[in-house]
């Protein structure tokens, strides 16, 4: 959407629209709150100077797609991707008839401007009560990277990560369900162009343009950003490669297994799930 934008404005609008995104995604905590809560963490590996939004998350029965490669992107998927704002997503999956306590956001403290996203190294972390995990054993999410002009990350097939069993348990032995987004998995909402002016958390000034019946697709290299800078100070050096991963997303319940201790081991190497297009 074509927007004037300067930082200060956009730290206060994204600061806002994220504190109502979490207050909506009820699921999701900071603490877990019961001794059995699923523990769902995001790390933000550090490949690029990138910083990720905070990552909206559901668990859900197979049957919410919140978007498909090849087509044209929601109001939902453009909000994210080009605002990282999770509004309409949270609105969509409760629509979709299946509770709306399973989804949830999960941010890191102490943001630029207080806006809990995820810069390279951190680790956010939300927990939410119990589910049935027997209906609900598919794991949908999405964020936006920044800065970018409406470049995110999420899954377009919603029985991709099959986080639990028929049984419901954890489909892992480690009893921890890892995945992670590769570089060459990042997506482009077609939905605004790939020029650098006016992105969402940078301090590039300008005026963003719609881009006339894009479609979503693979991300481009955002070299556009190339020594431009974002309201935490971060100046944008390194891109992202194909092979690097961008993100790790961890579903553990609590307490923790005695096994997840192992992974540094190398032990749960086998319980990584890669996204594949």
């Amino acid at each position: 959407m074509p927007r004037l934008l300067h930082a200060t404005a956009f730290i206060a609008a994204a600061t806002g629209a994220l504190a109502t995104s979490t207050a909506l995604g009820q699921a999701s905590t900071a603490t877990p709150s019961t001794p059995d809560d699923l523990k769902i963490t995001v790390t933000n590996e550090g490949a690029s100077d990138f910083t990720l939004t905070p990552v909206w998350f559901a668990f859900q029965n197979g049957g919410f797609d919140s978007f498909d490669v090849g087509s044209a992107a929601s109001g939902s998927i453009e909000a994210i991707a080009e605002d990282g704002i999770v509004d309409g997503l949270v609105a969509d999956f409760t629509a979709s008839g299946q509770p709306g306590n399973r989804q949830g956001v999960v941010g890191a403290p102490g943001g630029f401007g207080a806006a809990p996203v995820i810069e390279p190294g951190e680790t956010g972390t939300a927990f939410i009560t119990p589910i049935n995990t027997v209906a609900y054993q598919y794991f949908s999410f999405a964020s936006m990277v920044i800065p970018s002009n409406d470049t995110f990350l999420g899954n377009d097939d919603p029985l991709e990560f099959q986080v639990f069993d028929a049984a419901g348990n954890i489909n892992d032995p480690s009893g921890t369900f890892t995945i992670q987004v590769l570089a060459s998995d990042l997506l482009d909402s077609g939905t605004e162009d790939n020029d650098g002016l006016g992105a969402a958390f940078s301090t590039t000034p300008g005026d963003a343009t719609d881009t006339i019946g894009g479609l979503i697709g693979a991300a481009g290299d955002l070299s556009e950003f190339i020594g431009t800078g974002t309201p935490s100070g971060l100046t944008i050096n390194d891109l992202y490669t194909g092979s690097e991963v961008v993100a790790t997303i961890t579903i553990t319940r609590v307490p923790e297994p005695a096994a997840a201790a192992l992974a540094g081991l190398g032990l749960i190497v086998g319980g990584l799930r890669r996204r594949r297009y």
